[in-house]
């Protein structure tokens, strides 16, 4: 593989008098090392990449899970007792095959594992029983996907002490510089972040951003044990800032005539084995002398507002552009490999999603021990088989992927060039998990009472969706599931569209498409439910002065952004649409960033008119209800005539509920007064209320601030039910490039699209997004001439000011990007069917 060329060559590491030093390939040994009587040489892995799965060569895989065999005996690799075991048994299974008690025991004591062997030595034995028919490429490829995990993964410690004499480790990875206690991590440094590192004598320095702890904390020293250890360690940092983030060589010096000040030390590697460079590098090589400088980094900033543009650099672009024109020429054309690939691309995004659920949130509920155990094993027993099987599917997709672009070892093409065999095994395989996918209703509604009932689960719950993995609401990730098989389908008939009923990945695509529409049916009323629950568990946690939101029969019908008449004029509100109910509320200036109730409106009995010609106000409409009537506005024709199309429809449809909606109302929103239904409401403001009512959307940084509901107040429109489950048919993820509208060079992204909004990262292994764009309001179109754009494939995207170009790498992903992108963005893409389109109304206007 070309991104890990340098980590597949082997590395030597000498110790000479128990201090290490890497040995550099362009010197003479002789000269690195003074007495090579006294030297131990030994082979290591030097840089560890963040998913070493992704290492092309089979090789390349044995290699590094030597070396985590070797971190594993020596205690490096400091994890639980039952990981351990679980890493021992794919060893076992790598060295003697399939399992055999005899062998095993034999095996097992002769050849040490772990340092504790013979505590675990039963379990080993026991999980080895599982992994029949594995061969020691997969169980390499298992030891690497477990370890990659694990905190101490690729961790070498150099001993140091901060100020106050605290003994602490020190470690550089592939993100950058982290500080240990102990085995526990207290602080990690990413490249970003850092602006200069240089050592003196025994002190370690890093130089901070400013924005990072203030102009007055910029400067972390560290003391080492000597001058020469904490020049190894200022190497090592450098060498792995040079792997893993520069774009091209580091150009040698020129030597100076009479003399020179600071190291002369530059890491190089050699021009066939240069790393890929990450699509966020710095403009140029670092020089690595003792006070080299980091300025060249990504700034940090603050977390983008979801109304301003996502800050990432535009760095290397002009390499970029140079690499991605090469790889055009090199891939296939055909436009069954483009759909095919978009089952690739949006598979790893799943398989991250799931993630969220199986590693992170495991994580966050064990390490607190905050959930009871039998949602404990509701949940996971659930989510844990559908994870592991579609690890298997993504990697079988991978890999035909890998031989129809002809970048495998295996140069054979033709019958390879196909995708449908693939489907059609792993459609059959999903109907075994039925079982589980039916379950998901149980699991969403147990969650729920449960973090209303268990303190310590609300707790984790809600500081679990702080975290910039959890980039959705939380119980959004139990969805993707059933949503996921929705996706299938929708490609498949994508395929199936484009063959020919001769060509040869036809029949197995037809049959695929068949196998997974059959179990799409039967979750469909399911999934409908699901996403009406999901949807009311999230505002009950965004709303305050609401109980029992969830209410049996009650369904999500829309949400937005309208102006109310009130004593001081019209104020901004965002009003709530439900079967049996109609809320609005204000934005409050709470730490979480919630709304508040201030009115509650049931719909029995109510009845809308457009009111334009009797208030003087464009947009406008009068809602009467038993206890109220108000008068808003919207902010636009068709905003308002979705408004009043849905209420007219609510209101039927609660005529013909036998149950009364009055039940379920919170009295004490409901307004007691003796005024008469045809008398307009016109309620004061408080001073709260006026000040969240000119809160920007840039201001605020707290948590839940880029919700569906968030986005609709700051781009004053509306989202209804049927577009979020238009959203998730048109989930979309891929590598586009990227360019600002006065910038001049273009920058690869890794881009994720779901609920209305984009998500960048700079690959597709990240865990989390560096920025994030909602569309609700923007326009996408193709660049004009005063845009001065000549390449193919791309479409502009604008709000207001802010303009973004962005290419796509064929035109069927083109089309794609654009398609899913139009169905989000505008409130015209988003208007109901039964409202005319007028030329004026379609772009949003009066």
């Amino acid at each position: 593989s070309k991104v890990w060329l340098k980590a597949e060559m082997p590395v030597l590491l000498c110790t000479v008098l128990f201090q290490q030093v890497w040995l550099e390939p362009t010197k003479l040994i002789v000269k690195q090392v003074r007495r090579p009587m006294n030297t131990l040489f030994r082979l290591s892995v030097k840089f560890f990449p963040p998913d070493p799965g992704q290492l092309q060569e089979e090789f390349t895989r044995y290699l590094f899970s030597l070396q985590i065999k070797r971190d594993l005996i020596e205690g490096r690799l400091n994890c639980t007792e039952n990981t351990a075991a679980l890493l021992a048994s794919h060893l076992v299974q790598s060295e003697i095959g399939d399992f055999d008690d005899i062998a095993d025991r034999e095996f097992l004591k002769i050849n040490k594992l772990l340092p504790h062997q013979e505590r675990v030595q039963e379990k080993i034995m026991e999980i080895h029983r599982r992994h029949i028919g594995q061969t020691p490429a997969e169980t390499d490829f298992q030891v690497l996907e477990i370890a990659r995990k694990l905190e101490m993964y690729g961790v070498r410690f150099h001993p140091a002490a901060d100020r106050e004499g605290t003994k602490i480790n020190l470690a550089v990875a592939h993100m950058g510089l982290q500080v240990f206690q102990g085995h526990t991590k207290i602080n990690t440094f990413n490249w970003s972040k850092i602006r200069k590192l240089s050592f003196k004598r025994k002190r370690f320095l890093i130089k901070l951003h400013p924005e990072v702890h203030g102009p007055h904390q910029d400067t972390l020293e560290f003391l080492m044990g000597s001058r020469d250890q904490c020049k190894i360690f200022w190497k090592n940092c450098v060498e792995h800032h040079s792997f893993f983030r520069l774009l091209d060589q580091p150009q040698p010096k020129t030597k100076a005539v009479f003399f020179s000040r600071g190291s002369s030390f530059r890491y190089r590697y050699s021009a066939t084995d240069s790393p890929q460079p990450s699509p966020f590098n710095t403009q140029g090589p670092l020089c690595l002398s003792p006070s080299f400088q980091m300025s060249t980094l990504s700034l940090p900033g603050q977390a983008p507002s979801p109304l301003q543009s996502p800050f990432l650099n535009e760095v290397g672009t002009a390499r970029l552009e140079e690499d991605e024109e090469g790889r055009r020429k090199r891939y296939p054309t055909d436009k069954a490999y483009f759909i095919a690939k978009e089952i690739l691309t949006t598979e790893r995004t799943y398989l991250k999603d799931l993630e969220v659920i199986t590693v992170w949130f495991r994580s966050a509920v064990i390490k607190e021990n905050a959930m009871p155990e039998g949602l404990m094993t509701l949940l996971f027993s659930n989510i844990d088989p559908i994870y592991e099987f579609h690890r298997g599917f993504l990697k079988e997709i991978d890999q035909r992927l890998a031989l129809w672009e002809g970048r495998s070892n295996a140069h054979v093409k033709g019958d390879y060039q196909r995708i449908g065999d693939v489907m059609l095994h792993n459609m059959c395989a999903l109907k075994e998990f039925t079982g589980y996918l039916q379950k998901h209703d149980e699991v969403l509604t147990e969650l729920e009472k449960s973090t209303k009932r268990v303190k310590k689960l609300e707790t984790v719950y809600k500081e679990f969706e702080l975290q910039k993995v959890c980039y959705l609401p939380l119980n959004t990730f139990l969805l993707k599931p059933i949503q996921r098989l929705m996706h299938y389908k929708l490609i498949l008939e994508r395929l199936c569209k484009h063959y020919a009923p001769q060509h040869r990945d036809y029949d197995d695509c037809k049959e695929a498409l068949k196998e997974v529409a059959e179990i799409a049916a039967q979750l469909q009323s399911s999934l409908i439910r699901l996403e009406n629950f999901q949807k009311l568990t999230e505002l009950q946690r965004d709303l305050i002065g609401i109980e029992n939101l969830t209410a049996p029969e009650r369904e999500f019908i829309r949400e937005g952004c309208l102006y109310k008449l009130t004593k001081k004029g019209l104020q901004q509100r965002m009003f709530f649409l439900f079967s049996d109910m109609l809320l609005y509320t204000s934005k409050g200036v709470t730490a979480t960033n919630q709304f508040k109730v201030h009115g509650q409106l049931p719909l029995h009995g109510m009845i809308v008119e457009e009111s334009e010609n009797e208030w003087s106000v464009p947009h406008c409409f009068t809602i009467y209800s038993a206890q109220r009537t108000i008068v808003v506005a919207a902010s636009s024709k068709v905003e308002m005539n979705k408004w009043i199309e849905d209420l007219n429809m609510a209101i039927d449809m609660s005529k013909k509920c036998q149950e009364k909606s009055d039940l379920l109302l919170d009295p004490s929103l409901c307004d007691r007064s003796n005024r008469s239904s045809d008398e307009v409401s016109l309620e004061q403001e408080s001073e709260d209320d006026m000040n969240s009512s000119r809160c920007s959307l840039e201001k605020q940084s707290h948590h839940r601030a880029n919700t569906t509901m968030h986005v609709c107040w700051h781009r004053n429109t509306s989202v209804s039910m049927s577009d979020h489950s238009l959203a998730v048919e048109n989930q979309l993820s891929g590598y586009l490039l990227r360019k600002f509208k006065n910038s001049n060079g273009w920058q690869k992204l890794w881009v994720v699209f779901t609920n209305f909004c984009l998500f960048f990262y700079k690959t597709h292994q990240d865990d989390f997004p560096l920025a994030s764009l909602p569309l609700l309001g923007y326009t996408v179109s193709t660049p004009g001439e005063s845009d001065s754009i000549h390449k193919e494939y791309v479409f502009k995207l604008q709000f207001k000011s802010h303009v973004y170009f962005f290419r796509a790498e064929s035109e069927y992903t083109f089309e794609r990007w654009m398609e899913v992108i139009k169905s989000a963005a505008s409130s015209a893409g988003r208007m109901s069917l039964l409202v005319p389109k007028g030329p004026a109304e379609m772009n949003g206007g009066s």
